[in-house]
């Protein structure tokens, strides 16, 4: 199992199916979308951060966060930026090192695919205080504008493909994000989500795909749809309630919403589980789940054209 607080790799081990593919995840498919961007001050001269722990002052208080650095980096290209959000009771390291299974569960397994497609990515894991963010007076919300600040001063950043993952209290200050900072989140995956980090605005569009287990007994499904249909409706979607697979039946099902305005698709994948950020299909094993790949697919859709000039955010 991952490396989760003991709560919940409890829950999540009573609750969680072994499931059968409900939907094929070639059948996931999405058109690439273009965002306007623009370079950051670290693009065209030497990085001055590096793979690691790092520190940062922010609310008056001293933070923390791990970064991962392409092995080739090239300070002329602009690349994505992924925020991994751990989990009540979980730490930075935990997704950074993927826990248990390692690797292959780095930043919820995305890493993985980012390196297998071999086109660059960017992953920073800040760490919450206590090991959650309850987002005090919007002081994560803060760190996250002051890491951006930083990351952008040191990498080569594009500032048209930031985004956020995030699973259980980190699902909720993925949500927080795109409440608050619409125009710098490209997008945001919540993995099993609720309203626990507040929503400081919340009222632009921001593509948002969420996933959540039917029968999850830590933070109920109900909750999921609620953050979902809130950003199906400041993304112009059209509304539904998208089918769900029934308990047992060992099945998930993924929903793109159609009518959503331009560049700010809604997709909700519901799943025969419980709370869980990497549920596994029947016969699967590990760190073996679908989740990675359809998350993977939807950051990926967009695209964005940069030069590498200095320029403000």
């Amino acid at each position: 199992m991952r490396n989760r607080s003991p709560l919940i790799s409890v829950l999540a081990a009573m609750a969680v199916v072994l499931t059968a593919l409900g939907v094929s995840l070639s059948g996931f498919t999405t058109p690439a979308w273009s965002a306007p961007a623009a370079a950051t001050e670290g693009c065209g001269k030497a990085p001055t951060l590096t793979s690691g722990t790092h520190t940062i002052t922010s609310s008056g208080q001293t933070r923390s966060y791990i970064l991962r650095v392409p092995a080739n980096y090239d300070q002329n290209h602009p690349y994505r930026l992924v925020f991994g959000m751990h989990w009540l009771g979980g730490t930075a390291n935990d997704v950074d090192s993927g826990g248990t299974d390692g690797y292959n569960w780095s930043y919820y397994g995305l890493r993985r695919l980012a390196d297998s497609a071999g086109n660059g990515t960017i992953f920073v894991a800040p760490q919450g205080i206590n090991n959650g963010w309850a987002n005090t007076n919007g002081q994560d919300v803060t760190l996250v504008d002051d890491m951006l600040k930083q990351l952008e001063g040191g990498l080569c950043v594009d500032t048209g493909q930031v985004f956020s993952a995030g699973f259980s209290y980190g699902a909720a200050m993925s949500y927080a994000l795109a409440c608050a900072r619409p125009t710098v989140f490209r997008a945001v995956a919540v993995y099993s989500g609720a309203n626990l980090s507040g929503c400081n605005g919340g009222t632009q569009p921001v593509a948002y795909m969420g996933l959540h287990g039917v029968n999850d007994n830590v933070l109920p499904i109900s909750s999921g749809r609620a953050l979902r249909d809130q950003f199906v409706r400041n993304n112009g979607c059209t509304p539904q309630n998208p089918p769900e697979p029934a308990s047992g039946s060992h099945t998930h099902i993924i929903t793109a919403y159609s009518g959503c305005t331009a560049g700010h698709p809604v997709v909700w994948a519901a799943f025969d589980g419980g709370h869980d950020p990497g549920p596994i299909d029947s016969g699967g094993s590990g760190w073996q789940t679908w989740t990675s790949g359809v998350v993977w697919n939807f950051i990926t859709q967009f695209n964005s054209s940069t030069t590498a000039a200095s320029t403000d955010r």
